[in-house]
């Protein structure tokens, strides 16, 4: 990659880095890309030359799914190196983001609860259930996941997830992370220039970097986010309060929420479908179908579904599966969408399935999806009915 290193941009609710700190975090990024630029490749080359030709000799036929280009594929040299230093790196920017959360914890809380004041509004739930998708398992290996609390008001667990996020995508979302929104956004204003939203709710929001676009974007809507986690809630809010921007957030289950019926004209999600079972996932869309109002849009925004892609593609976009604790990974890019619209109460409209170009020009692109190059492909799926 031969982009300028551009950093990400700070904001108050950043965890101020110190000079060590800083240089482990700039360390893993470019980690990262040369695993990209110098490993990746020779992926496709170990798979023609070595890989592929030893399949065939056993089975008298060419790899035809994920199976059978794992099965020669593992067992290679080149691909057991990459696939090692690539979780390497994911398990190096967790703890290189950890170190200065942890070192300022205190003072990010006491900071989130001021800002608190100023712009939208803070909904917390003590009882909610946190749910089995979300605790079984560290997502993308953050330790603790996205809910655990240390302290009081915590917000660590999304301060971490903010910086992370920057570097796991080595900048190729934009300086504010929020190329998933942006793009979806301006996807919108060309193809349905007369929508406007008048109030719009996001789905799984994180620390919002998806979510601000719409309240930017729409500056008349009046925009809702939601997601399970205390602490990433807490500092999307703190993080909306420091760029000025009215979002009411909630701690709240995407599956069941306590909006009235037909209150929204827009609902989206950005990559939530694949962080949830097969059963949240229908969940979800029926919840989508309730509280949008007639002629109201869902969208959800994705990496790309498997079909139509090789074998040897399906297989190294597949490696969050495995390695990186994405366990709905591989069962959420094979859904059949038109039927899952359907179930969801989604009846007069056909679903469309669309890619949606960047907006966010100014990167690099490796214009890959593949084993952990997050926004290299320089374009986004989206999948959405209108009800």
């Amino acid at each position: 990659m031969t982009a300028s290193f551009v950093e990400q941009q700070h904001h108050d609710a950043l965890p101020t880095t110190n000079h060590d700190e800083l240089a482990r975090q700039h360390f893993v990024r470019s980690f990262k890309e040369y695993l990209v630029a110098a490993v990746h490749p020779g992926l496709k080359t170990a798979y023609e030359k070595r890989a592929k030709p030893n399949f065939v000799a056993k089975h008298q036929r060419e790899p035809e799914n994920i199976a059978d280009v794992g099965e020669v594929m593992r067992d290679d040299p080149h691909y057991q190196a990459w696939s090692s230093l690539l979780r390497t790196s994911q398990e190096m920017m967790w703890s290189c983001t950890q170190l200065p959360v942890e070192r300022t914890i205190h003072e990010l809380a006491a900071s989130a609860q001021e800002q608190s004041q100023t712009h939208g509004s803070l909904r917390l739930d003590p009882e909610l259930v946190i749910p089995p998708y979300h605790t079984g398992v560290d997502i993308h290996c953050q330790p603790g996941g996205y809910h655990t609390e240390y302290i009081p008001s915590d917000v660590a667990q999304g301060a971490i997830y903010d910086r992370a996020v920057y570097l796991y995508a080595m900048g190729q979302m934009g300086g504010d992370n929020a190329d998933m929104g942006d793009s979806t956004v301006a996807w919108l204003k060309q193809e349905y220039p007369a929508f406007k939203p008048s109030k719009i709710l996001d789905m799984g929001c994180a620390v919002g970097h998806s979510t601000l676009p719409y309240a930017s974007g729409f500056p008349e809507a009046e925009v809702h986010a939601i997601d399970v986690a205390a602490p990433m809630v807490r500092h999307a809010h703190a993080r909306a309060n420091a760029k000025s921007l009215d979002v009411h957030f909630a701690q709240q289950n995407a599956e069941s929420t306590d909006y009235a019926d037909e209150s929204f004209d827009l609902v989206v999600s950005h990559i939530l479908l694949h962080e949830t079972s097969s059963k949240a996932i229908k969940n979800i869309i029926k919840e989508c179908h309730r509280v949008l109002k007639p002629g109201g849009w869902m969208l959800h925004v994705e990496t790309p579904p498997y079909e139509g892609m090789s074998p040897f593609d399906t297989f190294l976009f597949d490696w969050d599966s495995e390695n990186n604790n994405e366990p709905f990974w591989r069962k959420s890019h094979s859904l059949d969408l038109d039927e899952l619209a359907k179930l969801g109460g989604f009846q007069r409209h056909s679903p469309i399935q669309v890619m949606v170009p960047s907006a966010f020009q100014e990167a690099q692109r490796t214009m890959t999806f593949q084993g952990g190059d997050f926004g290299g492909g320089g374009v986004w799926f989206v999948y959405g009915c209108q009800k």
